[in-house]
This record gives structure tokens, sequence and C-alpha cells, in this order.
């Protein structure tokens, strides 16, 4: 399951620390999927009653005692970032993921279905809430296809940055789709539309869409691509971070007719798809030193629009 890094301009636990959520987040994964997958086999899980919500709050990081332990020592912002960084040391089980079920699934596929679904609604708020402040997650990326598609279908290593804002020269840039991997930065955009629709490619603003009755302009999504592989390699050069970078048009239902395409860019359309896919799919590369100062560098310019937590306002509020 890929790991939701940065969503948009929101506020990330992953910009605190790039180096220590990554793998804690496998561990959380792995441990909790083994217990419910044991759980099932045993005919031991235990069913939600139906008077509670459908979806429950699993992330119950922050309790009360916790509050109660620090109360005092939050006068002055430095002691408040010693906890947050205290906190980030406390044990995996802490952060309370605990994937519930209303019925009994038949199989084990609808068994791993239910937990994804489950632990995409957790990395949602893994990428909106850090200990301290939070952001608002717009309802529509809950039912997003395409950021499912790449937290649900790709191995744990792949870091996911889905169209985030960068700042740069005070200017914010939003860009498309960025994925690290262990050995490779993808710079990703959709050209998705009808079923085997086909796209005829040019170097002019506006590419032909045709289809079985009729044909219409789309944009040229070079574009978008081009300036989202600038951002990437400038700010990764300026780490002297040496990853290869591609640029890749993605469309899953129909057929891209480009001759003369660009050599730097691949485009993986229906003919294709399948083998790259599973060639993403099968990578068993662990997540390596020079991914993760990749993701920071990029993390380090991203735009973040946040608050503070009620409970965060409530203890300054009594101090």
């Amino acid at each position: 399951m890929g790991q939701l890094i940065k969503l948009q301009d929101y506020v990330s636990r992953y910009e605190q620390d790039i180096f220590l959520y990554p793998s804690r987040f496998v561990r959380l994964k792995t441990q909790q999927w083994d217990k419910l997958k044991n759980a099932w086999e045993n005919g031991e899980i235990p069913l939600e009653r139906e008077e509670e919500p459908l979806v429950p709050e699993w992330y119950e990081e922050e309790k009360e005692p916790f509050f109660n332990r620090i109360k005092g020592f939050l006068k002055r912002e430095k002691e408040v970032e010693k906890e947050v960084l205290e906190e980030q040391e406390t044990p995996v089980s802490s952060f309370s993921f605990t994937p519930t079920l209303a019925i009994q699934p038949g199989t084990l596929e609808d068994l791993k279905r239910s937990f994804l679904e489950q632990l995409f609604t957790f990395q949602l708020k893994w990428a909106s809430t850090t200990l301290a402040e939070q952001s608002f997650v717009s309802k529509s990326y809950y039912h997003n296809e395409r950021l499912k598609y790449f937290l649900q279908r790709f191995p744990d290593t792949v870091l996911v940055l889905f169209h985030p804002i960068f700042l740069l020269k005070t200017a914010p840039v939003e860009v498309e789709i960025i994925l690290i991997t262990p050995t490779d930065v993808w710079c990703i955009t959709f050209l998705e539309e009808e079923e085997r629709a086909v796209f005829v490619g040019s170097n002019d603003h506006f590419w032909i869409k045709r289809n079985q009755e009729q044909e219409q302009k789309v944009l040229n999504p070079l574009l978008a691509l081009n300036r989202t592989e600038k951002v990437t390699k400038n700010i990764l050069s300026r780490y002297g971070i040496e990853l290869p970078i591609h640029k890749m048009v993605l469309t899953r239902n129909g057929y891209i007719d480009y001759p003369s395409a660009p050599y730097d860019t691949k485009f993986i359309e229906r003919r294709n798809y399948e083998k790259w896919f599973q060639t993403m799919r099968t990578q068993r590369s662990p997540l390596k030193h020079i991914q993760l100062k990749a993701a920071q560098a990029l993390l380090n310019y991203c735009q973040t629009t946040s608050v503070r937590r009620p409970e965060w306002e409530i203890e300054s509020e009594q101090e």
C-alpha cells in the first residue's frame, strides 16, 4: 500500500520526520493485518454493534492522559516542539489503527478489501494531521479513485505526493502526481475519459480525443507534466540528490497515438499498462536513505495550510 506523504497543501506528519514515519507505517499496517487475518481464520472477529457508526474513530493517538501528563509544560513553543519529538518515539501501538467490521467477510479477499478501505481512511488522517495541527480535508478525497489506486495497489515503499503545491519564489505552484520509489522518481499525469478513447498527440497546446462518434480537443497533458518534472528536478538538484526522474502520461482505459512522441516521456496506455503496472507492484527494494532524502527535499518546498488542533487551543487557554 503506497504511503501518502503529501496531499495538496494539507499538513502531514511525514514533514516532521520522513526518516521515522514510513517504516512506522509499514510496521503498523503489518501488525494490524496479521492480527485481523488470524482472528478471521480462527472465527474470532468481533463485529461492531449496529448502533455504532460504520466508520468509527480509529485514530486515538492523543488520549486525555497524554494531555494530563504534559499539562504544565506548554508555556513556550519550544516545549511544544519537544513534546512532539518525544511523542514520535512512542511505540507503534500508540497509533491505534484498529480495523472494525460490520459483517463477517466470506473470503480472504473480502477481508483484505475491507482492511484496505479502512486503512485508506486512516492514511488520509495521517496526511492531514500532526500532534498539534490539522488541515480540513475535502470529502471528495475519500472517494477519489486515482488516490485510492496509488495507495491501495502499490507497494508500501512507494511514497506518494498527490497534487502537492510547491512554494517557489513565494509563488504557489500545483503540480501533478509524484511517486518516489526506492530507485526512481515518477512524475505522472492522467489522461482518462471514456473507455477506449484514442488520444492523438502533438506539440500543440491541445490534443485530439477520438471515440466512436466524435472528436474533441483536450489540453496537452505534457504541459503540466513538464512543469512537474522541472520543479522536481530543480529541488532535488539543490540538495545534490541524484535519482532517475521519469515523466509519464497514464491512460489505463484508452490509447495514445503519438508518432513523434518525445523520447524522454513514457506513454502508458491500454496496450502496455499491465506490464508496467506489474513491474511497479513487484518491486522488492526496501526503503532507501536516498529515497527518504528526496522526499524530505520535496516536502521542504511544499506549501502547508493548517490550524492548531482544538485540544492544543484548550490547553493553551487553561495555561
